[in-house]
């Protein structure tokens, strides 16, 4: 079941992409929803042939979230068992958010809550003009704890102060101003401008790009300037004697393209 709501494709090129497959819900995520996903990126990482990620939804929406109806059965749960599940989908976002390959976010029409969520995990954010964004959880009467880290991140606090406790619907070129998309263009153009990120990563070296999302999350979450310095001075040098690198520094040298182009 959970194959059919989660569709999932990777071309000739190792492009992989997943689109969310509940439109007559607008994408609305549930417990199958959730584990299937966990494990068809977890799948896509391991996959030496898989370059990136593009996730999408079917339809008209990218995602409205969490499923209310899923929700609401929640109310028979346990104390326990509303902790286990919202862990599932703690688990989701992280998987996503230090996915190790380039994962980018067509936004083609709607997020809400969760949904907002997983564009905020993403490492590029395209959408479509008429796409609104909304954190919509206080209006019924939840908070969007979950995908907060993610999203603060994205669009700062002071950002997250207004639009976690209004709830407001943002329009995507408002969305891209606070910072949770990186370009909004009109819908006939969304397919090329994601195009046109994947073509842009598909000219750096894999491990390359792995070790930039590894590097970037240590520099997040260190402070200490004598960490950095030596921790970036070894990740460098041992990048430099790497096969990957020692390919794309002969290739530049030789004026040809590096063996990781192969179109």
């Amino acid at each position: 079941m959970a194959e059919e709501l989660i569709l999932c494709e990777v071309d000739g090129r190792g492009v992989a992409r997943i689109t969310l497959n509940r439109p007559e819900i607008h994408n609305a995520f549930n417990d199958e929803i959730i584990a299937g996903m966990t494990r068809r990126l977890r799948d896509l990482e391991r996959d030496p042939a898989v370059r990136l990620v593009v996730i999408t939804g079917a339809g008209k929406s990218f995602s409205a979230g969490g499923d209310l109806n899923w929700m609401r059965g929640m109310a028979g749960y346990s104390d326990e068992q509303n902790r286990e599940d919202a862990l599932r989908l703690a688990d989701l976002m992280h998987t996503l958010d230090r996915f190790a390959k380039p994962t980018i976010a067509r936004v083609n029409g709607a997020a809400f809550g969760g949904g907002v969520g997983l564009i905020a995990c993403c490492d590029i954010a395209v959408a479509a003009e008429h796409a609104v964004l909304c954190l919509s959880e206080v209006r019924i009467g939840l908070a969007p704890a979950v995908i907060s880290p993610f999203v603060v991140r994205a669009m700062g606090a002071r950002q997250a102060r207004r639009f976690f406790l209004t709830a407001e619907r943002i329009a995507a070129p408002d969305a891209k101003a606070v910072g949770l998309l990186h370009e909004v263009v009109p819908a006939q153009q969304l397919d090329s401008a994601v195009d046109g990120f994947v073509d842009l990563f598909l000219l750096g070296g894999p491990d390359a790009i792995r070790e930039g999302k590894s590097l970037i999350a240590f520099v997040e979450g260190e402070n200490d300037r004598t960490v950095w310095r030596e921790e970036t001075a070894r990740r460098v040098a041992a990048m430099r004697a790497s096969g990957e690198g020692q390919e794309g520094l002969s290739a530049f040298l030789e004026k040809r393209k590096p063996n990781w182009i192969t179109a």
